[in-house]
């Protein structure tokens, strides 16, 4: 389950971006008032977001930052001189914000956060099995139709892509097809 987790020093902040949150469609959010807190609730969860201040009353954004799980997306909230200082690459936003910034930002975070779990998720390791197969294919080939290694596993990639079928299906046919 996804959380968004908002770590303010001022309690009654955090609930205020909680409430807008809530307003705009996000349903698990938790406002907390220091990152001890903000931490032991992510460790309670699969994957979310957390939307910080530059300064925690336990820490600074950057241990929390670097104290988050793989799966979790990270947005910085402070005045625009002082998010200038700021670490770069970490998403941002620059107080005084819109209402529909502060909803946009964290949807666009999380929306990127799920697509890349969804392709981690999807990437299958290969049974040892389809390995040999694989190499055996490739291997068969280079010896019959003098291919290089490398135009042997493009030959296997373009007919699993026309095939509509995974290599290791494909190499599975090219063994049977020239065995016969």
């Amino acid at each position: 389950m996804r959380v968004i987790v908002v770590a303010l020093p001022k309690l009654e902040d955090a609930k205020k971006i909680k409430n807008i949150l809530i307003g705009h469609g996000f349903f698990h959010v938790v406002a907390c008032p220091s990152a001890s807190l903000a931490l032991q609730t992510v460790n309670q969860h699969e994957y979310g977001l957390v939307i910080s201040a530059l300064r925690l009353p336990d820490m600074y954004y950057l241990e929390l930052y670097d104290s988050l799980p793989d799966y979790f997306e990270f947005i910085l909230l402070g005045k625009a001189d002082r998010l200038a200082e700021a670490e770069h690459g970490i998403l941002s936003l620059a107080a005084p914000f819109k209402v529909l910034d502060l909803v946009n930002t964290a949807e666009m975070a999380l929306c990127q956060l799920e697509r890349r779990i969804k392709k981690e998720k999807s990437v299958r390791k290969r049974s040892e099995k389809e390995e040999t197969d694989i190499k055996n294919a490739k291997r068969l080939l280079m010896e019959r139709n003098h291919f290089s290694e490398e135009d042997a596993h493009r030959y296997l990639q373009k007919c699993s892509m026309d095939t509509g079928s995974n290599m290791a299906e494909t190499a599975q046919m090219i063994l049977c097809l020239l065995f016969e």
